[in-house]
């Protein structure tokens, strides 16, 4: 039994988001569909537009104005768009949610309509969840297809993440693991048996190199 750093939790700014989508996709991995497997890219064969959904402007930090998670954007008009579109940050102008770049994700997992905006890490997927709908994540068919991406993750070494306000819950195959409130400068740390997590804390970072 080994433990091993995990995932790296960042304050959910727009500027921590990696966007990896040009390549082909195994229609067999579940992973493939957020965007993050190590054996596929993705590929998005409709151009989406974000329309009346403006969640990303709420549950994201914006390092240029200095805007908090889960405080919507002084300059953003929820479900309207921004009043500054023109001269907005360019963090803002080249992020895209996985819903935005990603066709295999249905108009289900459209932000707006199930208040999930999902983005990935250096480590995995991160689902970030509107804090007004804290269970939105649990609902049908979001929590089953969340299931299916950390059994898969599970095989790829890779993380699936709940993110609702700041609490963080890491979601594996058979069981989930409350971190409770996580801060900007923490990582997960899971106990391994295998590839199976055993158990998951959070730690900061420059304690580390001590456990």
């Amino acid at each position: 039994m080994t433990e091993h750093d995990a995932a790296g939790v960042v304050g959910g700014g727009l500027l921590s988001v990696m966007t990896r989508w040009e390549r082909f996709i195994v229609p067999s991995c579940k992973l493939c569909a957020t965007g993050y497997c190590r054996n596929a890219r993705v590929t998005s064969s409709i151009k989406r537009q974000c329309g009346d959904c403006t969640l990303c402007c709420k549950v994201m930090a914006i390092e240029a104005l200095s805007k908090p998670v889960n405080v919507w954007c002084a300059h953003c008009r929820p479900g309207r768009g921004w009043a500054i579109y023109a001269e907005r940050p360019p963090e803002c102008e080249s992020f895209s949610c996985l819903w935005l770049v990603n066709d295999l994700l249905d108009e289900q997992w459209k932000p707006s309509r199930s208040k999930l905006v999902l983005t990935t890490s250096e480590d995995g997927l991160e689902v970030r969840c509107d804090p007004g709908f804290p269970n939105a994540w649990r609902k049908h068919p979001y929590a089953a297809e969340i299931r299916e991406w950390a059994v898969a993750g599970e095989t790829n070494d890779m993380t699936v993440v709940v993110i609702v306000g700041q609490r963080m819950i890491l979601v594996t195959p058979d069981r989930e693991f409350d971190l409770g409130i996580v801060g900007p400068d923490e990582r997960i740390l899971r106990k391994l048996d295998g590839t199976k997590v055993v158990g998951a804390t959070a730690a900061e970072e420059t304690d580390l190199g001590r456990t």
